[in-house]
């Protein structure tokens, strides 16, 4: 009976996931994305987090609230511009990590700020299949986004350039991803993930490591790649390959700014 309700449980967290009509490019194995210029114009969104979203990635909530009309324009801009397949990887990729972000930070408000995003309910109690992220004329949850398109092109860094809303997340960059930028943001994402206090890597024999690289093991090695061959591009002070690693505990406390 156990299984049996654990095996529906998954079925039916599978099904409210959706995203699957989503149209979005996979990078084949190795790919690089190259710096482009692109079509979408996301400086909205760009001057907002440059007036409410500080160097260590900290929201000003309660500032943003009053400008929140702001957010809204440029929600209803990615509404109206749905992903085409002659868009390029870049465009692709800088779209749907702005439209996690942005529907993140649109959800924290409409929610009055709660202590930590997993304060909000949605099915099965979980605010990730809370479909609320508007593409055309149908609604996407945070899971559908991340799940079923953006871990699906290809890239684990995108792991940090989303951003959850809670303090152990990697931070909100305070820059908008473009296709022009996409690559390098990415970049300067994970490299500032890596080295900042998410993880302990003072000891490269015993480092102890952001519980997201326990969420998304197969991620983060995919193309052949151990765990410590991954972070060991970015990080300052290189880790041992080890069987196993030891992982810090997440805080899902809200990253606002005091």
């Amino acid at each position: 009976m156990k299984y049996i309700t654990i095996v529906l449980l998954v079925l039916l967290t599978a099904s409210c996931v959706g995203g699957g009509d989503l149209y979005y490019d996979t990078l084949e194995k190795g790919q690089e994305i190259p710096s482009e210029n692109g079509q979408l114009d996301h400086s909205k969104w760009d001057a907002i987090l440059k007036e409410y979203v500080n160097s260590e990635g900290f929201v000003d909530y309660v500032g943003l609230k009053e400008e929140q009309a702001e957010l809204k324009e440029y929600l209803s801009y990615l509404n109206e511009n749905v992903p085409q397949k002659s868009w390029s990887i870049n465009e692709q990729f800088a779209y749907y990590i702005n439209l996690y972000n942005a529907n993140t930070v649109d959800l924290i408000l409409m929610n009055d700020l709660p202590a930590s995003i997993k304060d909000i309910d949605g099915p099965l109690g979980q605010v990730w299949l809370k479909k609320f992220a508007q593409v055309g004329d149908k609604e996407y949850s945070l899971a559908a986004i991340e799940k079923n398109v953006l871990q699906k092109m290809g890239d684990a860094r995108i792991h940090f350039a989303i951003n959850c809303a809670s303090f152990s997340c990697p931070k909100l960059q305070n820059t908008a991803f473009t296709a022009a930028n996409v690559d390098a943001l990415m970049d300067k994402s994970a490299k500032e993930f890596v080295n900042s206090e998410k993880n302990d890597l003072s000891d490269p024999q015993n480092p102890k490591l952001s519980s997201i690289f326990d969420f998304y093991p197969e991620d983060f090695t995919q193309n052949g790649m151990t765990l410590a061959q991954f972070i060991n591009q970015y990080a300052d002070s290189q880790i041992a390959e080890k069987d196993s690693y030891s992982y810090k505990d997440y805080d899902w406390s809200l990253n606002s700014q005091k």
